[in-house]
């Protein structure tokens, strides 16, 4: 009887041998292994058929290079083949047991796979490696959509804008993606982009419709993570540019001033934001101004910043505490002798009675 190997999958065209391997006998076993096989990317399946007439009963034995044989019993005729490398030349020999013996295993069936279908994982990988000319062929290909997230919740864009791929961030745009898009999270490209210090793709950003009043689910702007990323050449564009330098988050009520009190103690960034126009008194939802935020995280050379730079250390917060009681409760010493020496200074002078 003769059988025919026949490889499928879409879109490729592959080759076949055949062979007559004898009558068949009941309960008669097809087995078929791997004679040779070469490695280059990742996996795609293939099917194999077994065509002859009516049901029978089957064993199939695949041979790997890797781990132990696959025995396949039953009915079917049918089995997929997985781990599968595209672009790859794999050769396989079949052989029929029955009863009365073995036969001998066919001649090599050669099967060669095609590439990968190009998916949103290639994009994200293009984007990864920063591989200007892959990311091209495969917006040109028309198959994948720019703006897919990968498994994080962020656009290619995203990625980009955040490592500062500036070219790759021309391609995306060019190739219409949304610069306004947000992740789970709420950031977009360019927050992301202004917390990483960027600035040549922020500009870009700017100039193609990306926005400093999006928020993100925290409430916070571009600035806010401006501020957190500590970078002055783009917090000094960005305030040329117009942004808001006194915008409050949505949980604290904090101003970008207040989270650089509360997170890095960053005393270029204040100054630059305080140079601008930011309000060193500003309370936030509890009443605390970024003096107290930095007195609470022990910065103490914000502190003397921004006492220098008029911030008053008489306010009280809504339960009527002021930032040396603070300092004191959460044994800020420092901060502590620092305040109490500006205290001093402040206090009239008596004048000598003769």
């Amino acid at each position: 009887m003769e059988r025919e190997l026949i490889w499928e999958r879409s879109g490729i065209q592959v080759e076949t041998s055949r062979r007559q391997l004898g009558k068949n006998q009941p309960g008669e076993s097809l087995g078929w292994r791997n004679g040779f096989q070469s490695h280059q990317q990742s996996v795609s399946p293939l099917c194999l058929h077994c065509s002859r007439g009516g049901p029978q009963w089957a064993a199939v034995s695949l041979v790997l290079s890797v781990g132990p044989p696959l025995l396949m019993l039953g009915y079917a005729t049918k089995h997929v083949v997985e781990g599968l490398d595209p672009r790859t030349l794999y050769r396989f020999r079949l052989k029929v047991t029955s009863p009365s013996g073995e036969h001998e295993y066919s001649p090599v069936v050669s099967v060669s796979t095609t590439r990968e279908p190009i998916s949103s994982e290639h994009l994200h990988r293009a984007v990864n490696v920063n591989d200007e000319d892959l990311l091209l062929r495969i917006l040109q290909g028309g198959n994948v959509k720019v703006d897919v997230p990968n498994k994080f919740g962020f656009t290619a864009l995203m990625v980009a804008a955040q490592r500062g791929y500036s070219r790759l961030v021309k391609i995306l745009v060019s190739n219409g993606t949304d610069v306004n898009l947000q992740n789970g999270s709420g950031k977009d490209s360019l927050m992301l982009a202004c917390y990483a210090g960027h600035l040549d793709v922020v500009k870009y950003l700017r100039r193609h419709g990306a926005s400093w009043d999006t928020r993100d689910l925290g409430g916070c702007t571009a600035l806010h993570w401006a501020a957190d990323g500590g970078h002055c050449n783009v917090i000094e564009w960005m305030i040329k540019d117009g942004c808001e330098v006194d915008t409050t988050d949505a949980g604290s009520g904090w101003t970008p001033l207040m989270r650089v009190s509360a997170v890095s103690g960053n005393q270029k960034v204040a100054s630059l934001l305080i140079d601008a126009g930011a309000d060193v008194n500003m309370k936030d939802k509890d009443g605390k101004t970024p003096l107290m935020v930095a007195v609470l995280n022990n910065h103490e050379e914000l502190v003397q910043l921004l006492l220098d730079k008029g911030a008053d250390a008489s306010v009280k917060n809504e339960f009527g505490k002021g930032v040396l009681e603070m300092a004191r409760v959460f044994d800020r010493k420092n901060v502590v002798s620092l305040l109490e020496e500006m205290k001093k200074k402040q206090m009239p002078k008596k004048s000598s009675v003769r």
